[in-house]
Order: structure tokens, then sequence, then C-alpha cells
């Protein structure tokens, strides 16, 4: 018998790892107090609570954060046009601060002086996990067995987990027909592991085929388009044009949101990104509303914001985006770009109308009472408050620069010559 160590919240999936991690920790010594987060992920709760207990938690948390984090994590995004490395939502990497934040919550209430979580020596959801656990509750101590050599050495790779699973009758999921790692929230779901780690396996025909939670595969999708009108800001009513139906809550719309397009393959993506930790990953990720409200909040801040201030804007969208990404959440750099990111959107107000269908977002058009398009001032037709004369010394001047930089380079390349 292990010498008692005291209290541990485990954050708890009921999948693989936090199972055999759960079982694992009071091997240990260790009383463990599951927290089992509802954020919007398809789960049978009453079964993962019946389970958990079954395997020896002393108390079980089910916490539904999927409000909170739609308001006060994927609305900020939206606001940023949060994209990692140009292509990725960052499904995971924004639900980590709200699910850590509910695990200090717990630990505190619990008198705990121990948290734990199932995430993987490798990668980014320990850096995301623990970063948030220590600027909210810095006397917090972390327990995390993938990066325990007696954990790691005993279980070296999936295949140990599983045996040691079925040795301890824990039922789990992952068959050595599906052995890849999943993680799903509203946001979206993440694939990786098993045999996705052959960057070379065809996500379309071995692998989507199979998953596909979310999403139908692009060249499944309805054969009817769908067009939701979106306001902008942050979203407060989208309606669809073809049958009315009007959902305005946050949680409401972005589930239904997912439900529109992932009925029509939108948001489905095969990567390789670059982790925190230094090392190359490949994932397949399904972010069907986010995917929707990406390009629905790009279209309208377009429409809003002045030049200027948006290329500012944009800036800060890619740090913000490498902060989200690497766990930096609760910094201080990140709480000033949530500030100076919310000031930009104070114009981004209006509609959009746009169109699902097959896998792609088509935009249809936008209005807005805080537009900077001037049609008459823009228009072919008409000369509207415009004197075109005036563009001859606007190139004038901005060939000047040009004009210099070249007459200085013939230079040069006439002496040397000589």
């Amino acid at each position: 018998m292990a010498q008692y160590k005291g209290t541990v919240v485990l954050a708890y999936s009921g999948g693989l790892d936090t199972s055999c991690i759960l079982v694992w920790l009071k091997e240990q010594g260790y009383d463990v107090i599951a927290y089992l987060a509802n954020i919007g992920q398809k789960e049978d709760f009453e079964a993962a609570r019946k389970k958990a207990v079954a395997l020896g938690a002393k108390k079980v948390y089910i916490e539904d954060i999927s409000r909170e984090f739609v308001e006060e994590f994927i609305w900020p995004a939206v606001q940023a046009n949060a994209l990692y490395e140009d292509r990725y939502l960052l499904g995971t990497a924004l639900a980590r601060p709200c699910i850590a934040r509910k695990l200090v919550e717990i630990a505190q209430k619990e008198g705990a002086q121990y948290v734990a979580h199932g995430a993987t020596g490798k990668g980014n959801d320990q850096v995301r996990f623990e970063l948030t656990c220590y600027a909210l509750c810095p006397n917090i101590k972390v327990v995390a067995p993938w990066r325990l050599p007696e954990f790691y050495q005993r279980f070296p790779g999936r295949g140990e987990l599983m045996d040691y699973a079925k040795k301890h009758g824990i039922p789990v999921p992952v068959t050595p027909q599906t052995p890849w790692s999943m993680d799903e929230n509203l946001m979206h779901i993440s694939y990786e592991a098993g045999i996705l780690e052959n960057p070379k396996a065809e996500g379309g025909s071995c692998i989507c085929s199979l998953i596909g939670n979310f999403t139908a595969g692009p060249g499944r999708g309805g054969g009817r388009p769908c067009h939701p009108p979106l306001p902008a800001r942050v979203p407060v009513k989208v309606t669809n044009t073809g049958d009315g139906a009007t959902h305005c809550s946050a949680l409401e719309l972005f589930v239904y949101l997912n439900d529109i397009a992932g009925k029509h393959g939108v948001g489905r993506i095969d990567i390789v990104e670059n982790r925190f930790v230094g090392m190359k990953s490949r994932g397949i990720y399904e972010t069907p509303a986010g995917t929707i409200l990406y390009h629905a909040h790009l279209d309208i801040e377009a429409f809003t914001m002045d030049r200027e201030v948006r290329k500012i804007k944009q800036g800060l969208a890619l740090k913000f985006s490498e902060l989200v990404y690497n766990g930096f959440w609760h910094s201080p750099e990140c709480e000033f770009l949530r500030h100076c990111i919310g000031r930009s959107q104070e114009r981004v107000v209006g509609t959009v109308r746009l169109s699902v269908f097959k896998g792609q977002v088509y935009i249809l058009g936008r209005e807005s009472p805080q537009s900077l398009y001037n049609e008459e001032l823009v228009s072919m037709n008409v000369q509207g408050d415009y004197e075109p004369a005036d563009a001859t010394g606007f190139i004038n001047i901005n060939s000047l620069r040009l004009k210099e930089y070249h007459r200085l380079q013939s230079k040069v390349t006439v002496k040397q010559d000589e």
C-alpha cells in the first residue's frame, strides 16, 4: 500500500489516458476527485460519472462550462480573427484555459493541494493546463504522469496503456483499430496519434471516412446551400433565410452553426503544425461553426474598419494567436491584447449574408450602419466627391522614392562595369 499523499483533482475525460491515470493515482496513494468539463462534447455524462466512481474516484464534478467557453474564450478569438500558422482556428488551445480555470476552482473548494491532467510530455496541452493553473493559483502543485519516469517508463506507448486498462477492467473507447487520440469540444474535434502520425496517410480516404463526427466529407455535403446571415462585433443572431429559423443566445447560435456547417462539410483541415515544445505534429481538425464565423467576421471587419487600424489589428491578431496556442491566455500580454482587440471592434457592426455548400463558405453580401464603403465615391459611373486630376500628384510623390532608388542603382552598376 502506497503512502497517503493527499487529494488530487484530476481533469478527467473518461478516455484511455485519464481513466488509466485515475487508477494509477490511487495506486500512488492519492485520493482522486474527478472533474469532467462539459464543454460541448457529445457524451453520456451520467455514464462518465458512474465510470469514474467505479474506478475509485472519491468525488466526481461534472461542470457545464459551455456558455462561458463561447462568450469568454471563443468570442475574443472571433474578434481577433485568430488563426495559428494561417490555418488552425485554435479549438483545443481556447478550451484548455477554460477547463483549467474550473479545475483550480474545484481544487480550492475542496482544499486539494494537487491537480493532475493526462496531457502528454510532448504536447502543447501540458503547457496550457499548467500555465493557467499556476497563473490562477501560484501555490498549486501539478501532477503530470506523462512526465514522471515511473509512469512513462511503465507505459512507453498507448499499447501498454491499453494492456493496463484491460488488466484493471477499465472500459475505454480506444481500440487497436482506432488508435488515435481524439479531443472534442463545442469549437472543434481534433484527431492525433496512431495512424495519423504518418503524414503521408491520406486523411480523406483512410481516416475521415471513419471519423468525421462534426462534419460530412466535403464531397458528401448537403446538396442545397444554406444562407444564414450573421451580425458582427460578437455574433448576436443567426437567421436561416431558407426556413426562417433564428437563434440569438451565444451558445444556441454556435450549436446551430455547428449543425448547419457540419452537414455541408465546412471546417475540416488536415495539417502539420509547429508545437510550442519544438516539434512538428500532424492532426485533423473539424471546426464548422468557427470557420463560418471566421469568414463572416473577417468580411464585416474589412467593411467597417479603417485601413491603418486594420493593419495594426492584424499584427495583434498574429501575436494573440501565438499566445493562445502556447498557453498564455492568462498572461499580462494576452490580457492587454484582448483589451486592444476589443477596442478595435467598436465599429464592427452589421450583417453578413453567406452560403455554406460542399465544404465551402461563400460570402454573398454585407451591410452595416458603420460602413466605410462609399458607393458613389468608388463608382466607375459617377465622379462623386473626388477629383481624378489629384491622382497625378499622388502618383508623382509616391514615385519619387522609386525614381531615386533606381537612379542610384544605375550609377552603382555603371561604376562597377568601368
